[in-house]
């Protein structure tokens, strides 16, 4: 499925485009002029990144139906995808993920396959680890030349490696670490490795090798964290046990970092290796200065500082985070959802008509005593109003909201506006369900400033869990009565007088 007519020449794909390094190459190709069909499993996350000029194509390499539309006329494509955030099965999708790429490669004729996988020790049973390593071997098994580029801590805002190291600084003035944070490897800056990714995909001695990727430095995990604190003024205090195993460190690790928990979890167990790149033949094919931990570090803030990171601001866009470093890319996530048979312009009438004199459809004394609590500390937890009761525009204020982002009928995503230890987002989101049903979602996004956001949101998870669940199925009773009701008497207010959820 495709946004734009497929061009006529050959085209440079990108598979995996809206995770973290595909997010980065697209634009970086772009920038050098080459034709780029970014490809992902999600066609409105690929439009949420706004690249300009470049085909979105929506496809899954586990669906191998949708493959062979997705290479058609290509020449090389990179393969970024991995299935870390699918939790403890990860490593069979991965292996299948490959198996079906190589084959349709094959078949659409593409000249060469640039894989990004990851460094990997002697030994390693890591399954992370491991199942980079077979994605490689699967490929190659194939007709089609891979080049692959191993690399191992990206250093750059949004690498799951490097926002552990954040969070963790920022969360924790104190940190009880286990052994792995003595183990040592070559972080690498996220220039760096473009630069490695773009350029090799056109040597043709390239073919067929694999290559390491990493920095000017080997250092601890350890080394980086004090490293990365004294870039952004804290002084953390590490003190290491012996007792605390990847497992229970990945758990350890949920609570007190903003960082999807699976992901996590696969990193942790790449850890506890010592993680070298011997990348003298990677630097020899091509040249250029590699960045030291410290200035990789710097170019990171930087690029966030100057807003040239491509992100959702779900995943941490940095005016949605208040413009501080010192609040976590990742969010903390608590959802609710309700399936109806309302049609979705009926939910969008009363999901657009939230606020002001409607209030929030359930458990309203509950906002109120947090507005009560906000307006105590001086903040606008009692602004309440709007410009118009129905009407909503990009910009408007919803009481102590901020319209951040609308798509009529699928989404509405609103800025918190309370004093609190962190930035807020609240989306609500109808997608079809079965049949002719709807469902609707409503999800709380946090990004925790140190360790007060944290304890500040896990206060709150039990309520918010309760009130979604509550809300959406008042707003889905809301809009089935409305729908039944003659056109001139239907409507958000004429619902919510004959449907009163709270004082």
């Amino acid at each position: 499925m495709s946004t734009v007519t497929k061009p006529s020449g050959p085209v440079v794909a990108v598979f995996g485009a809206t995770g973290y390094v595909g997010t980065n190459l697209v634009p970086r190709l772009v920038a050098d002029g080459m034709r780029v069909r970014a490809v992902g499993r999600q066609l409105r996350v690929l439009e949420a990144r706004g690249w300009s000029g470049v085909e979105l194509v929506e496809a899954d390499a586990l669906d191998p139906a949708t493959l062979d539309a997705a290479l058609a006329g290509v020449t090389t494509a990179y393969y970024l995808v991995h299935s870390m955030a699918a939790g403890r099965d990860f490593g069979r999708l991965d292996r299948e993920a490959a198996a079906n790429f190589a084959q349709a490669a094959a078949r659409c004729k593409v000249q060469r396959i640039v894989y990004l996988g990851g460094l990997v020790p002697p030994g390693a049973r890591s399954e992370h680890l491991v199942s980079r390593r077979e994605s490689g071997d699967i490929l190659r098994a194939g007709p089609v030349p891979v080049t692959e580029v191993r690399a191992g801590i990206i250093v750059g805002p949004g690498s799951a490696a490097y926002e552990v190291m954040r969070d963790l600084v920022y969360h924790l003035p104190l940190m009880v670490t286990p052994r792995w944070v003595q183990s040592r490897s070559s972080p690498i800056a996220l220039a760096n490795l473009l630069e490695y990714l773009v350029r090799v995909a056109a040597l043709p001695e390239a073919a067929g090798g694999i290559y390491d990727a990493g920095g000017p430095e080997l250092l601890s995990y350890e080394q980086m964290m004090l490293a990365f604190g004294a870039a952004v003024g804290r002084r953390p205090r590490i003190v290491r046990v012996p007792i605390l195993s990847p497992r229970l460190s990945s758990y350890w690790l949920g609570l007190v970092t903003a960082v999807p928990a699976n992901i996590a979890r696969a990193l942790i167990g790449g850890l506890k290796h010592d993680i070298p790149a011997d990348d003298a033949e990677l630097r020899r094919l091509v040249p250029q200065r590699l960045l030291t931990f410290r200035e990789s570090v710097a170019a990171a803030l930087e690029a966030e500082r100057n807003h040239q990171v491509t992100a959702r601001w779900t995943e941490g866009a940095f005016p949605f985070r208040a413009f501080r470093h010192d609040y976590a890319y990742y969010a903390k996530k608590a959802s609710g959802s309700a399936t109806t048979t309302a049609s979705p312009a009926a939910l969008w009438s009363v999901v657009t008509a939230i606020g002001g004199d409607n209030r929030y459809y359930t458990m309203n004394f509950l906002w109120w005593l947090r507005e009560f609590l906000d307006w105590l500390v001086g903040g606008p937890g009692f602004t309440h109003g709007r410009r118009h009761p129905t009407d909503l525009r990009v910009g408007d204020a919803i009481d102590y909201w901020t319209v951040i982002g609308l798509e009529r009928e699928r989404r509405l995503t609103l800025s918190f506006g309370m004093r609190a230890p962190g930035a807020g987002i609240l989306e609500f989101e109808i997608e079809p369900a079965r049949g002719t049903e709807s469902k609707l979602t409503v999800t709380a996004y946090w990004h925790p400033q140190g360790v007060w956001g944290l304890l500040y949101w896990y206060a709150l998870v039990p309520a918010h869990l309760f009130i979604f669940e509550q809300m959406t199925r008042a707003i889905a009773r809301r809009a089935e009565a409305a729908a039944r009701l003659p056109a001139s008497a239907a409507g958000p207010a004429a619902s919510s007088r004959r449907d009163r959820s709270g004082p």
